[in-house]
């Protein structure tokens, strides 16, 4: 499994090429992207310069974050659909296989309404992404005070996403899996068990404050091994049902982190080779 870093927990990286040679640098094999990103670095270097600056640094896209806005009006997620395909045609040419979007598990919505448009939506999404050889990760997000932050309760689980993913009905369809939110569910290892790596767009990992879950924030995370959640096993499962594509931190926090770039990525480096050693992946 690739060791990938999101822009979440490392300070102020600034461009994205910085970003690579940053990630290079701390041993990093993947770096998540936004559409604008990918332009920007083809904009500068051309199509092969950016592919050969990137193999270089032996650095791959993880995963370009989904530039569309589902959740709000017709009007805008149509505006955004305008340049969707630029976007994954930039992606798809540096090597990007996966676009990802969360999901909210409550809204002001009609959920049963939301629920028929959103389908629909990421349903174009995927088929845009699809003519492309992309996948569309789905990431259900699960802390307790989400779930009642908006009127309406909707998705925030794995059983519930799944089955979604299945009614979108498109074949490159899967989860963006996040560690957080597997705990914040209190899932098992078992679950992940039932899964196979095809399910799998995408997994983020970082880690949580010993406290009662239900208090557990969404904007409150640690740097994996720093917390309670058991992501040696989270990592042996995935391992175990055939999952070889990128893990990415993303330590979502209330405030920026005051510590330097580089401070933050040794800190970074040795999470991560704490918790690979624990699951047994060095």
């Amino acid at each position: 499994m690739i060791k990938g870093i999101t822009r979440a927990g490392i300070g102020q990286a600034g461009d994205f090429e910085n970003l690579v040679k940053l990630a290079a640098e701390y041993g990093f094999g993947a770096v998540d992207a936004s559409g604008a990103e990918l332009e920007g670095l083809i904009a500068k270097f051309g199509k092969e310069g950016a592919i050969a600056f990137l193999s270089e640094k032996k650095v791959v896209i993880g995963t370009m974050g989904l530039p569309v806005e589902w959740r709000q009006t017709e009007e805008k997620f149509r505006s955004d659909l305008s340049r969707f395909a630029l976007h994954a045609e930039v992606a798809s040419a540096l090597g990007c296989k996966t676009c990802c979007t969360y999901v909210l598990p409550s809204t002001d919505h009609n959920a049963a309404h939301f629920m028929v448009l959103a389908t629909r939506r990421l349903r174009v999404c995927a088929q845009i992404l699809d003519a492309y050889g992309m996948k569309l990760g789905v990431e259900f997000v699960g802390p307790h005070h989400l779930r009642t932050a908006w009127k309406h309760p909707f998705i925030w689980d794995l059983d519930s996403t799944l089955d979604w993913i299945d009614t979108i009905g498109q074949r490159n369809v899967g989860l963006l899996f996040d560690a957080y939110h597997w705990y914040t569910n209190e899932h098992t290892i078992e679950d992940i068990l039932k899964l196979s790596a095809a399910e799998i767009v995408h997994v983020h990992i970082n880690d949580a404050r010993d406290i009662p879950v239900s208090e557990v924030l969404d904007n409150d995370r640690l740097f994996p091994g720093e917390g309670v959640i058991d992501l040696g096993g989270f990592l042996r499962a995935l391992k175990q049902i055939g999952y070889k594509g990128v893990v990415a931190q993303e330590i979502l926090t209330n405030n920026p982190p005051s510590d330097s770039v580089e401070k933050l990525l040794e800190r970074s480096k040795n999470a991560f080779d704490r918790v690979y050693r624990s699951a047994g992946l060095e």
